[in-house]
């Protein structure tokens, strides 16, 4: 299974109100390091729930776009995800801890 296939079976996992980092997935894709390559094989397809996947600190990531981290926000925060008026979520309270938890 490549790489690209592999960050998506991982993040169909994430579960409404959960968040996972790029790095978190990449590792469990069998490619510690490789966030970037995780980030970029997200790009481009809208059925998966990409927005559950923020930066190493729980911010969004622009990601080359200005709207897209708006929309981002708005679709966490409808699953109750909740963000620090810096932008920052809460890794502890929202954070996925991986294929096995119970949501």
């Amino acid at each position: 299974m490549s790489f690209k296939a592999r960050v998506q079976e991982i993040v169909h996992l994430i579960p409404a109100g959960k968040v996972a980092t790029y790095g978190q997935i990449a590792a469990l894709a069998g490619h510690p390091g490789a966030a970037r390559g995780c980030g970029q094989a997200l790009h481009g397809d809208d059925e998966l729930p990409w927005h559950r996947v923020l930066n190493s600190q729980g911010r969004i990531s622009k990601g080359g776009s200005d709207y897209r981290p708006s929309v981002q926000r708005s679709m966490l925060e409808a699953e109750g995800v909740a963000f620090s008026a810096s932008g920052r979520c809460d890794l502890e309270i929202f954070g996925w801890d991986g294929p096995g938890e119970d949501g």
